[in-house]
């Protein structure tokens, strides 16, 4: 797989892995013994950006992703970009399956994030050390000054923001740079577009979560797709409802279009749209199939030229879709 920039050094596979799924929010965790040896898989494709965060698990275990990320790439430390976040924890009281996130950035939490979560991966240092969400209790500036105490002492390389905006990525730069931004971004999430600038002026990469909007973007579900109520987000987004689908109907349709054009999948149009955007673009959308981790990596080879891409655009522009999920709800406690 050919490779990206992010930031000044940063370099990573044009797909990223995002390894949520495997533990959180898609369902129960997925066997251990089969995700290690998918995670190997990745490796032999090409993948070298894995992402993960101390929050993704469950109840039971909340930090069982990075536990599993840890274990199964020990042995390709040496070739791999690993990337963790901080800041953030669930609000156990509600009932809700996406359970609303509680931010915390004080230094003392971050310093205690940091240490476990370098055991947990089993590793000396993280490569990419995102803020999770923004703490409005914590200037951006204070954050910003502890990733910079912790790269002088080794323990990160690199540090980044996600679902962060303008003003804070300017100010959280100036006291310690900013590698990249992990903000949603899909054909149906564009609202960040907004920041490219910004982006380019201070050579910072943008790494997409959700670049597939949760998966719909495969266009392998329908109305008879069934959600586990109890650990699927998908079981309440806006774009799987019976409703969503008809709204989406036309989206669905221009990405069958382009794919059977350029001899690829939907998912892999959805991909290769973002890459082609912006050579600091880096999607990272996740799986447990083995089929899906090549077909996603596969789409690095699919190639839309720049009138092709200006023509999904002005397409995406005009059409109606559905609502699409957004995030976890952001409480302050």
């Amino acid at each position: 797989m050919k490779d990206r920039i992010l930031g000044k050094d940063l370099r990573v596979s044009a797909i990223g892995l995002g390894c949520m799924g495997m533990s959180h929010a898609y369902g129960a965790p997925a066997d251990k013994r089969e995700m290690t040896e998918l995670l190997s898989q990745a490796v032999d494709m090409g993948y070298t950006f894995f992402d993960t965060a101390e929050v993704y698990g469950t109840q039971e275990n909340p930090h069982e992703n990075e536990e599993l990320v840890g274990k199964a790439l020990k042995p390709y430390r040496n070739k791999v970009v690993l990337a963790t976040k901080f800041g953030i924890h669930f609000d156990m009281a509600s009932e809700e399956v996406n359970k609303p996130l509680v931010p915390d950035s004080r230094p003392e939490v971050i310093r205690a994030s940091v240490e476990d979560s370098l055991k947990r991966l089993d590793t000396d240092h993280i490569d990419l050390y995102y803020q999770h969400r923004i703490d409005p209790k914590v200037p951006i500036e204070e954050v910003a000054g502890v990733m910079a105490d912790l790269i002088k002492e080794g323990k990160i390389t690199h540090w980044g923001l996600s679902e962060a905006d303008e003003n804070t990525i300017r100010r959280a730069h100036e006291v310690c740079p900013v590698t990249a931004i992990q903000n949603r971004y899909s054909m149906m999430a564009r609202w960040y577009e907004e920041l490219f600038p910004v982006l380019e002026e201070l050579n910072i990469g943008y790494v997409a979560f959700s670049p597939l909007a949760n998966g719909f973007l495969s266009a392998r579900y329908n109305k008879n797709t069934e959600f586990d109520g109890i650990y699927d987000y998908r079981s309440m987004m806006p774009q799987f409802t019976s409703e969503g689908i008809d709204q989406n109907h036309e989206l669905l349709e221009l990405l069958y279009q382009t794919a059977q054009k350029k001899n690829a999948t939907p998912a892999q149009v959805s991909l290769a749209w973002m890459l082609c955007k912006k050579p600091y673009l880096v999607p990272i959308p996740g799986t447990r199939k083995a089929e899906r981790l090549k077909e996603n990596a596969d789409s690095s080879e699919v190639i839309l030229t720049a009138d092709e891409v200006k023509a999904l655009d002005d397409a995406l522009d005009s059409m109606e879709m559905s609502a699409v999920f957004g995030g976890s709800k952001v409480v302050q406690k």
